[in-house]
């Protein structure tokens, strides 16, 4: 069981007691719970299973360890059962529109009877959301902004969530002994940054014996469909797997079908052909004779291809490169060398810049950068410039103590409307990193938008552009600006552009990364960490930049700490 179920559980007890309009402070202890389980690195099924004390947990106590139990034995737990029963089962759904809150949803109920995104979209193409207290025309207009987006990702899941599902999978497949190897194909594979479905692939000893081990995970809710070649189920939550079992022949040329893109296998395809070959799922054959099909590399070498890494293989321009021996050698995690976005107690990060230190040396890390909000961020508790100041002055006396560590005193400092920095540039210009990043006014016209960031780039006190894009994916589109004259702007200025790792942005988008190298723009891998666990979310970001063809020259914090050090050091 995923820890990810159990959080889920308690987000949807918090959410629909918010629109009940129930007691606060119990809201507020089931989403302190959702927090502590979705942080946990490891399985909260091995304590329960150990007789461990989940009350050790912070937000865990006796009521809350029960409905963990609770869950872990049937999914579900009473109290959410009993709570849905008070709701239309569908107007939960309307809070994965952007902009509506619990409160906003109770009244769309309440006053106009609201019960499903349908009913939603309905109500605001009709015009009859503004006139309710505390909406408005633009709040409207964002619905339905909203609704668009979610349509868009109808039915997918962000690539954090489906690695999740993934290991939760791969214990229960591991332990199935007639499964004697397991690989995720699709999507997943090719590390897109939203997930439709996943497509594992089996080699069993005893293919019935495995199928019947399979439907015994207790996440799965539906049984699709059933035999020889394929299982098919419905997680909860609606994920849908699909277990293919492949003889050991032809398990490469499956993996190169099933990882796709379905635009990179037809360019294959007709390769195969003016070989006068036939590729498929079974392998690639001359004629009825299978010429390769057990591994991948025997697959590409007969198409006379080197092996093509999955996160490229999206026909844009890959299987041309590797022809002519120009394939990127792609940054891989183990080549990151510290973390330059982070954020602490000072503002609205969990951990102080010390904790925040020592895990990243356990990561094998040379530095960090601490890079707290600004004042224009209130909501979390952004620094002021005297607050920054003395800030910075204790980070540094900590990086004084840290041998062989380069702790930066840096800021995540806002890009205002008009494009001026919230802080004082004199200030700014004496911090060791300064991460410029947009968190209002998102729906400024291109034009505007443009000389906006332009602005800032150009300020001279400015190391990198924090998630460039501002979007939320799912749940807030990209800003729109001039690309080609921001980018090139950042080149000329020695700018970096940040790929931001967290999974809810990973931003720079891939493409956009490929176009930024190609222009000769540095780019930053980071986390943009809150807490300790999301320095370990730098392997999105890495995937993001190995989508974008990125190599370890392309990312600025492949640099060894000396390296930095010179980099970093003003002229």
């Amino acid at each position: 069981m995923e820890n990810a179920r159990i959080a889920a559980v308690f987000e949807q007890v918090a959410d629909i007691l918010e629109i009940l309009g129930e007691n606060p402070f119990r809201i507020r202890s089931y989403r302190n719970a959702a927090r502590t389980v979705g942080d946990m690195t490891g399985p909260l099924a091995d304590m329960v299973a150990e007789g461990k004390d989940l009350t050790a947990l912070p937000g865990i106590g006796e009521g809350l360890g029960g409905k963990v139990r609770e869950i872990l034995q049937s999914g579900t737990c009473e109290t959410l059962q009993d709570l849905r029963r008070r709701l239309p089962p569908q107007v939960p759904d309307l809070l994965h529109v952007k902009g509506l809150g619990p409160k906003k949803v109770k009244v769309l109920y309440e006053q106009l009877g609201i019960k499903s995104l349908g009913d939603l979209k309905t109500a605001a193409e009709a015009g009859k959301i503004r006139d309710l207290e505390g909406m408005g025309a633009k709040t409207e207009q964002n619905i339905l902004k909203g609704l668009a987006t979610l349509e868009a990702e109808a039915g997918r899941i962000g690539i954090y969530e489906a690695a999740r599902a993934v290991r939760a999978l791969g214990r229960h497949l591991e332990d199935i002994g007639a499964v004697r190897r397991w690989q995720v194909a699709g999507s997943f594979r090719r590390r897109r940054e939203t997930v439709g479905d996943l497509d594992v692939l089996v080699e069993a000893s005893d293919r019935a014996k495995a199928a019947e081990a399979i439907l015994t995970y207790q996440p799965i809710e539906d049984v699709i469909a059933r035999g020889r070649q394929k299982v098919s189920v419905a997680l909860a939550g609606g994920l849908q797997v699909d277990f293919r079992f492949i003889e050991a022949e032809a398990f490469g040329a499956a993996m190169m079908y099933f990882t796709g893109s379905k635009a990179h296998n037809i360019v294959l395809r007709k390769r195969a052909r003016k070989r006068r070959l036939k590729l498929n799922e079974y392998g690639l054959f001359r004629g009825k004779r299978r010429a390769a099909g057990k591994t991948e590399e025997e697959v590409f070498k007969a198409l006379d291809l080197p092996w093509i890494p999955p996160e490229l293989r999206e026909d844009r321009g890959e299987i041309a490169a590797a022809d002519e021996g120009k394939l990127p050698k792609l940054v891989q995690r183990k080549d990151i060398r510290g973390d330059l976005h982070a954020h602490t107690t000072a503002t609205d990060g969990a951990n102080t810049p010390r904790q925040l230190a020592e895990a990243a040396r356990k990561l094998g890390y040379k530095y960090l950068a601490i890079t707290d909000h600004s004042k224009a961020v209130r909501v979390a508790g952004g620094l002021n410039a005297a607050a920054l100041g003395r800030h910075a002055g204790r980070i540094r006396e900590l990086d004084a103590h840290l041998d062989g560590f380069y702790l930066l005193a840096g800021v995540e400092v806002d890009i205002l409307k008009d494009g001026r920095l919230d802080l004082p540039e004199t200030l700014l210009g004496g911090l060791d990193w300064v991460v410029a990043s947009i968190h209002s006014a998102f729906s400024l016209a291109q034009a505007e938008m443009t000389d906006r960031i332009l602005a800032a780039v150009g300020s001279g006190v400015v190391h990198c552009l924090g998630h460039p894009f501002g979007r939320i994916i799912g749940r807030r589109d990209p800003i729109q600006f001039d690309v080609d004259r921001v980018f090139e702007a950042c080149r000329e200025a020695g700018v970096c552009l940040e790929i931001n790792a967290y999974p809810d942005r990973l931003d720079l988008p891939d493409v956009y990364c490929k176009r930024a190298r190609e222009m000769g723009v540095t780019m930053v891998i980071s986390t943009d960490a809150h807490k300790i666990a999301d320095l370990d979310l730098m392997q999105y970001g890495v995937s993001v930049a190995r989508r974008g063809w990125l190599e370890k020259g392309d990312v600025l914090n492949t640099l060894s700490l000396s390296a930095l050090r010179k980099r970093l050091k003003p002229s």
